[in-house]
This record gives structure tokens, sequence and C-alpha cells, in this order.
């Protein structure tokens, strides 16, 4: 098909990038009426859909399928010949992939936006003019002019020169989520113990890898709660999963056959490392999870005097905005959050915004809250966290109550054989929620409801006058809110204080009652 050289094509707005991010911002256009160019130099749905998110979870579903069958015979269950079939795993994950990238794409035709194939760099503009946007790819080279420009370009792994990324022995998260990738490695070698480091090693560990994750910090995921860390580790224990933290790796080394990884402890100060004690590891595949970089090269920003720090865009932080007015960055390539469920927030944020100042769209201006984010990591168990952890409480100098309440003391999660713990945290003066920390089966759904009673400033007493549905994993968030004043039915706690009964009489009021 010959390229276009030229195209007289004007648009509302022009998103670069179609991402978690880029994508939910063009509907959303859409949906107010805007006439929308959507540019993607790969994959609609960007890395969460092709090489994140959605293919990860794929494999961990069929790991924690695997999980159970392998504990079948603990539900009085004998399951006999039955084998895995990694490349059938693999393609299962391959389809899901395919059919929700089209239903993308059915999604932006039904909308009625324009989608082009190619490499988008902003070549010039104003504001009250418009912005001069072109496209190279193989089937579109054109230029086409947008009134507003999001940027939503995302991230790509992290790497470091010493660590020799070959992809064919040492790996990045998107060479082991490729689609022809089919291979369960004897033995697995993961540097990086955060979020993907983990989640990846729960796949391979259900799989039958000998597992192994090299941590330069103190810890494995170093975010989440103390306790919640100890829970993981117990189970990785349970899988034969090796953690080593305060590992500086030195260099990382394809032999042909095998991958040598050489480490010193990350207390050696860098001008004794040449003599310090060295710890060698051999497996057959390394994978590379030490974080991702923005992607935010050939855009066209230097010519337009948009500032990047550490390839990160600079916006105001309210409004998403680059210096250059009319034109915005959202999801990992401005630096924030790099969540996806944040992207598409902040692609909400920045289409208001956006099509705010154009007098034919009634959309009034909106401003980040950021108070509120929930995360999750989908190990076995999951974990889910929203809001303040102790220590951030603790610096930021707010008292506050603590309620745990365990899996193994409710009902449904005893007879769904799960094991774990929920812990809320609430404002000692007010009883209102400040954040919370699970980890269990179901723990991303769980927090999802202490983020709705954080978001609308909720306080422990707006949970427990809230009745549950019995047996279900909700009443963990029930107890555990009756845990933090001493109330929980189904745990051991403190008796509630003449203080603590002060502070719900007289500065929590009692919603039932008041109806």
């Amino acid at each position: 098909m010959p390229k276009e050289v030229k195209s007289e094509k004007k648009y509302d707005l022009a998103v670069i990038g179609a991402g978690p991010g880029g994508y939910h911002a063009a509907i959303r256009a859409a949906q107010y009426g805007a006439k929308v160019a959507l540019i993607e130099k790969n994959k609609l749905g960007g890395t969460c859909l092709n090489r994140g998110c959605i293919p990860t979870k794929a494999l961990l579903a069929s790991a924690h399928f695997l999980e159970r069958i392998n504990d079948a015979q603990d539900f009085g269950i004998t399951i006999k010949d039955y084998e895995a079939d990694f490349s059938k795993v693999v393609e299962r994950k391959n389809q899901i992939v395919n059919e929700l990238g089209t239903g993308i794409a059915n999604l932006q035709k039904a909308w009625k936006n324009d989608v082009y194939i190619g490499h988008g760099k902003i070549l010039g503009g104003n504001f009250e003019e418009g912005f001069d946007v072109a496209i190279q790819g193989e089937i579109h080279d054109e230029v086409i002019i947008a009134k507003r420009v999001i940027i939503a370009t995302g991230s790509t792994p992290a790497l470091i020169p010493n660590f020799n990324v070959d992809h064919e022995r040492i790996l990045t998260s998107d060479d082991i989520l490729d689609p022809n990738f089919k291979t369960i490695p004897k033995r697995l070698l993961i540097i990086g113990a955060g979020v993907i480091g983990c989640e990846f090693a729960d796949i391979f560990a259900n799989f039958g890898s000998e597992v192994t994750l090299l941590e330069y910090l103190p810890t494995p995921i170093a975010a989440e709660e103390p306790l919640i860390i100890k829970q993981l580790q117990k189970k990785f224990d349970s899988m034969g999963v090796k953690i080593l933290t305060s590992q500086n790796v030195l260099s990382v080394e394809n032999l042909g056959l095998s991958v040598k990884v050489t480490t010193c402890s990350a207390s050696v100060p860098i001008d004794q490392i040449k003599d310090a004690e060295k710890s060698v590891f051999e497996a057959d595949i390394c994978l590379i999870s030490i974080g991702r970089n923005k992607v935010s090269k050939n855009l066209g920003l230097e010519e337009l005097g948009i500032t990047t720090r550490r390839g990160a865009i600079e916006v105001d932080p309210s409004t998403l905005e680059t210096v250059i007015h009319g034109i915005y960055a959202i999801g990992d390539v401005n630096g924030g959050i790099m969540l996806a469920h944040v992207a598409s927030y902040e692609g909400d944020i920045a289409v208001a915004n956006a099509l705010s100042n154009l007098k034919k769209f009634q959309v009034k201006p909106k401003r980040t809250n950021y108070r509120v984010i929930p995360s999750t990591i989908f190990t076995s168990p999951n974990i889910g966290s929203v809001g303040l952890k102790r220590k951030q409480a603790k610096e930021l100098g707010i008292d506050v109550l603590v309620g745990q309440f365990p899996y193994s003391s409710l009902g449904k999660a005893k007879c769904m054989g799960e094991e774990g713990l929920l812990m809320i945290l609430a404002d000692k003066h007010t009883l209102q929620i400040v954040g919370a920390s699970c980890i269990g089966e179901g723990a991303s759904e769980l927090i999802a409801e202490v983020t709705l009673a954080m978001q609308h400033g909720l306080t422990i007493e707006d949970i427990t006058h809230t009745v549950h549905s019995h047996p279900t994993l909700s009443e963990m968030v029930l107890e555990t809110a009756e845990a933090v004043v001493g109330r929980a039915i189904h745990k051991k706690g403190r008796p509630v204080g003449p203080r603590l009964k002060d502070i719900l009489i007289e500065q929590v009021p009692l919603r039932i009652e008041e109806v």
C-alpha cells in the first residue's frame, strides 16, 4: 500500500500511545463528542495488554489453577495422571490478549475514532491554531492537525549495560511474555524482587522451575507492610522460591548453555567492590525485572521546549499539562505512579482539561487527586493495599489505631483453605480510615471496599454499621474494621476502654441510631 505524504485531516484531540491511558482517553474524549485521532506504533492496548498486566495475569491464572490441583487432596479429591502443557498455557494467554486487542479496536471504531498505526511526533504548533502531528509507519506517513494533544507513550523495561540483556538467555519481561516464549526453565534467576519479579517467581515456581530472586534492597516488595512481606516470604518458602536480599548484581553472563550471575553485598562501598567477597549463581534463564524507563524520545519534545527529567515528561501534577499550553502527558511517561489504572484515571483528567477550553464542548476542567490509589500484586496469595502504611503514618505524625484479622478466623476463608490477613489503619481521634493492607485470596478485590470508604472519607463505624453477607470473604473487611476498636466477634482483642468509648460516642455519629 503506498504511503501518504500529507493529510488535511483535523482533529479536536490527538492521543499518542494506545495503552490503558491512551485508548481510555480516546474513548472518553469521543464520549464528549470530540473528533479523535489515536496513534500507536505497535499494538492497541500497549504494554499492559500485550507485554504486561493481562498476559501476566493469564499465566498466573493457569499457575494458580495448577496449584489448586496440586492441593486437591487437602479437599478430599484425588486427581491422577494430569500434566501441565506450558505451550497450551501460552496459547491461551495469546488468545486472551488477541481477543482483548480486537475488543479495543472495535470500541475505537464504535466511537468513530481514527486509529493510526505508526510513530507519532509533534512537529510544532500552538494553543490557538493547533498542533501538527506527524505519523510515520508502514501504513501511515502523514501529518494531521490536532487542537489538543495527549502523550501516553508509557514505559519499557529498564536495562543496565553490565546485565548484558541478549533476549536469548538474559531476558526482560517483554521477552518472557513474547507470544512464542513457551519454555519452562529448570532453573530461573530473577534480578529484582519487586512486583514484577515476585509475580514471575510465582508463575514459574508453580510450573516446576527452581526460582531464585536476587534483590538489592533489604527486603522484597519493600513498599508493603512488614507483616505482608513476611506472609509472602512464608508462602514462597513453601514453594521452594529463594529470596536473597541485599544483593548487588555485578555482572550477568550468557555462558551458552546457562547464565552466570555474580553479586556482592549491597553494603559494600563502590570503591571496595573489586576486593569484596563475591557470590556466583548459575541458571538456565535470567529475567531482569529492575523497573521501567519512560518512553519520551523522538516525540518532538525538545524542539517544543517541553522538559523531561530522567525521561519523564514534566507536567503540572494537578492538571497534567506540560509547559506547552494544550499538550498533556499521562501514565508512566509523566513519571508519576506507574500503574495502569492510574494512567486511565489521568486520561479522564487530561481529556477534561484539554476539551474544557474548546468552546463547542461543555466540559468542566478537573484536577488530580492521588490521595486514594489502590495497588495490587497478583501472587498467590494476592496482595492489595491502599493509603498509608504504619511507618508512613508515623512519619506524618498521624496517631493510628490498627486492626488486624486473619483469614483463618473467617468461615468462608477456612472452607476455601485460604490463609492471610487484612490490616486497617484509622486515625485515632476521628476513626477515619487512612490505609489498609491485605494478603490472601481476593485481596485485590477486598481492598476495593476500603478504597471506596477512604475516597469518601468514611470512618470505621461506617463499615461496622454496614451489613455484610455471610459467609463471604467481604466479611474480612467488617471484622477487621471491628478489630480496630476491639469489637471483632471472631478474634480475641482488647476491650473498648473509656477513652475509646468517648471517641466513639462524642466524635463519631452512630449513623443507624440517627436514622
